[in-house]
């Protein structure tokens, strides 16, 4: 009987727990690091999705109703989106986790002059980093009755077959680089606005989820220790991806990240002649794919350069691993 009381209990936490939505796994990864169980993550672009041409299904528009917190990271498709989910559900208040963080533009698509590319991000400095939580007090717009303030901006007339071609390019209607999660550092911010967010909703548990997140800090530090560690002796190498979605990891790391893609496409014959020589010229031996894009091109060029065609998901569910991984494989081409 004692079992089944248990059991019973358990169960009815479940089904009472309050339910957030998210945009894309790692910031899932990032929720549940906090939360634990006590809270229900609803992830709107699923494992194998772009952000970039994601449109949600009548099933997710109707599971916001029960969302009390969306947490948006500033990718492609909340620009359309935003405004209609907070229609979805009014009640719903819309957080933006990436407010504290200085992005950097998405790296233009021109395969030359890599060097002071790389020069002019080392001269900015990581001026975003570690900010302590009094320094992100207002890290999230605070919402009145009226209506949110948003990240976004009249988007509702937006042309969805326009928007669908723009959203394959992969970028923020800003220009600004969005893949904030794929930093360490950076993802110390954006767990700071998650639990003080948490806390409001649910008071009850505020010192699980304090506890949670100074164990997260601990651990977000340790992997970006790791990762320095693993890359101490490879700082200024290349390495080559199809989408540049890893401009923070290598800012922060100081590396250099060639893209192939040129505006969102694969890039044509004499382009990828100019892609082999800088291939070359950087020695490199890892070319990067994502389950998202094309891999021809990087086949291409792999096979002339004689390079290792390597699969990593930026929407990764084992965020921290994937970003190991990343690492690892760098160094790894390099020896």
């Amino acid at each position: 009987m004692k079992n089944i009381f248990i059991a019973f209990f358990a169960l009815s936490s479940i089904l009472l727990a309050k339910e957030v939505t998210v945009s894309i796994v790692p910031q899932k990864f990032f929720v549940e690091k906090i939360a634990g169980n006590k809270i229900d993550v609803n992830v709107m672009v699923k494992p194998g999705s772009s952000p970039a041409t994601y449109e949600p299904k009548v099933s997710q528009m109707k599971k916001l109703a029960n969302s009390e917190l969306y947490f948006a990271i500033g990718v492609p498709f909340e620009n359309a989106w935003l405004e209609k989910f907070e229609h979805a559900n009014e009640s719903m208040k819309i957080v933006d986790t990436s407010h504290g963080i200085k992005k950097l533009k998405m790296q233009a698509h021109s395969h030359h002059d890599h060097e002071e590319h790389l020069a002019k991000h080392e001269e900015e400095g990581n001026t975003h980093h570690d900010h302590d939580e009094e320094e992100h007090e207002h890290a999230h717009h605070d919402h009145d009755e009226d209506g949110h303030e948003h990240a976004h901006h009249d988007h509702e007339d937006h042309d969805h077959d326009g928007h669908k071609e723009e959203a394959h390019h992969g970028h923020d209607h800003s220009g600004l680089d969005p893949h904030i999660w794929l930093e360490p550092t950076l993802v110390k911010n954006q767990a700071k606005i998650i639990y003080r967010e948490l806390v409001k909703i649910d008071p009850a548990n505020s010192d699980f989820y304090k506890q949670n997140l100074q164990t997260f800090l601990i651990e977000l530090e340790s992997l970006d220790a790791q990762i320095k560690s693993i890359l101490k002796n490879y700082e200024h190498k290349a390495f080559m991806v199809f989408h540049p979605s890893w401009g923070y990891f290598a800012k922060k790391y100081h590396l250099e990240q060639i893209a192939i893609e040129i505006e969102g496409k694969e890039p044509k014959p004499s382009q990828l002649v100019e892609l082999i020589e800088e291939a070359k010229k950087h020695n490199i031996k890892v070319v990067f794919v994502a389950p998202q894009f094309s891999k021809k091109g990087a086949k291409t060029i792999s096979s002339t350069i004689k390079a290792n065609v390597v699969v990593i998901d930026p929407l990764a569910q084992n965020w921290d691993k994937n970003l190991l991984k990343v690492a690892k494989e760098i160094a790894n081409s390099y020896k």
